[in-house]
């Protein structure tokens, strides 16, 4: 596969802070509020989130923006911040079984 083992230093948690701020978002986002049942189930689990924290989650390092948007659809140019553009809504889907939504902009047919 691939991977290389790297040894950390003891009782250093700053020699591997993206691991652990990783597999620390995974507990707490999606791992926290469901029981596996097995261990196929889970992966299903985590690739799910996966793809909701890769394509739908906002990240604070990009700003406002998302590192894979997952909708192809162009957002429109808003000329007030906090209202949508005439002709457009907005589209939720549930994620986890509704413990995470993902939102996008959608034209509203004519």
């Amino acid at each position: 596969m691939g991977v290389k083992v790297l040894k950390t230093p003891f009782r250093s948690p700053q020699a591997n802070s993206y691991c652990e701020r990783l597999i620390g978002s995974i507990r707490r986002e999606g791992l926290d509020y469901l029981i596996p049942i097995s261990e196929s189930r889970q992966r299903k689990t985590l690739n799910v989130w996966k793809a909701h924290y890769n394509q739908n989650r906002p990240h604070s390092s990009l700003g406002p923006g998302l590192p894979e948007p997952g909708h192809s659809s162009p957002v429109p140019i808003q000329k007030q911040r906090h209202q949508l553009q005439e002709g457009y809504r907005v589209k939720s889907k549930a994620i986890l079984g509704g413990l995470h939504h993902g939102y996008w902009l959608e034209e509203i047919a004519a």
